[in-house]
């Protein structure tokens, strides 16, 4: 339905539909905790990388997607364990919220043997096929026809898994955004497309660059159901995720998902993002997904040191894994001829 591009917040009768299926239900009090708790792992993950890569211990740079948390949670809260999420340059979240291993992930970050990637991928290529996570990647909207991609052998092969594909507000004005979206329409595909709209294209203003009603209205035009939601309110997105993806497995064809949130940080850990204002910012913080959810939990009657006691556990299981990262060996020269597909016999 239409989406005014201007607003950081969902409006119209799509916007409307999610915040009735939301309000419909009451609160699962246990699943909500389990959201917050993948909330705090990523944001917990992300902070301790932003510190090591001010501290020099990282090489490279890393895309934060700090803000962004309730997405991943939400989507992944409805994935089964064979099911597979395909994901971007900006991709900690999405990795973890599907269940890789925090500790692999940091020792990737290091560079080290122990890395999901064994020190090969780095930040923007990690990839966990145990999980079904195919992989981040660097190149804008590319995770689109790896997700269409899958979703077409998961069909050939008669198989129950759906894919959950995440990709930025940037990618709809690119080719494989028209074309994995047609693809996933005339095959009926088991592809639950999400687009995490953060409010920017790397640096600049995505209602600066697209026209139009915005992507859950580029998506309807192709022929798929869609809706946009409040990607900072987890349960909002929860009860949109469960019937899309329930849809979706039960063999209706794509769905779509355009969820929008704000990336509090810069486009990559170098980046100041002074291209935005202190007060933007401040009310973008005030809209903190996890400060959200305790709040409304809180309502419900859950204490403040649940909250406390689960953040703090996050934060430990980090630090256990920047510490393993830390004392993993460095990948031997010759690794560096493993893992290379070749045309024919391997070499």
């Amino acid at each position: 339905m239409p989406i005014d591009p201007s607003s950081d917040t969902p409006t119209g009768p799509a916007a409307d539909s999610a915040a009735e299926r939301r309000a419909a239900e009451p609160v699962d009090v246990k699943r909500a905790l389990g959201m917050y708790r993948v909330m705090c792992r990523i944001r917990a993950f992300e902070e301790h990388a932003l510190e090591l890569l001010k501290a020099g211990e990282l090489p490279g740079v890393i895309h934060p997607s700090i803000g962004q948390e309730a997405v991943p949670a939400a989507v992944c809260a409805s994935l089964e364990p064979g099911d597979y999420v395909t994901s971007t340059h900006r991709g900690h979240g999405h990795a973890l919220a599907k269940g890789a291993d925090p500790a692999a992930m940091m020792g990737e970050l290091f560079g080290r043997a122990s890395g999901a990637c064994k020190g090969k991928g780095g930040s923007m290529h990690i990839a966990d096929f145990s999980i079904g996570m195919l992989g981040a990647n660097g190149i804008v909207a590319a995770g689109i026809p790896i997700a269409v991609g899958a979703a077409q052998g998961i069909k050939l092969k008669g198989e129950a898994a759906i894919v959950a594909c995440f990709f930025g507000d940037g990618a709809v004005n690119r080719g494989p955004f028209l074309e994995g979206l047609n693809w996933a329409a005339v095959y009926r595909l088991p592809v639950l497309f999400v687009c995490e709209d953060n409010g920017f294209a790397a640096f600049t203003r995505g209602a600066a660059t697209t026209a139009g009603y915005g992507a859950a209205a580029r998506a309807e035009s192709i022929g798929l159901r869609a809706e946009s939601v409040d990607g900072n309110d987890v349960l909002e997105l929860d009860a949109t995720v469960r019937e899309f993806a329930a849809e979706v497995r039960g063999g209706e064809g794509p769905r779509f998902i355009h969820a929008k949130t704000y990336r509090v940080t810069g486009h990559t850990s170098l980046d100041k993002a002074d291209y935005r204002s202190v007060a933007e910012v401040a009310l973008a913080l005030a809209r903190d997904p996890l400060k959200r959810l305790a709040r409304e939990l809180g309502e419900q009657g859950v204490e403040a040191e649940i909250f406390e006691t689960i953040e703090a556990k996050e934060r430990d299981a980090i630090q256990q894994a920047v510490e393993a990262a830390r004392a993993a060996p460095w990948p031997e020269p010759e690794s560096a001829f493993e893992d290379v597909q070749d045309q024919g016999a391997p070499r």
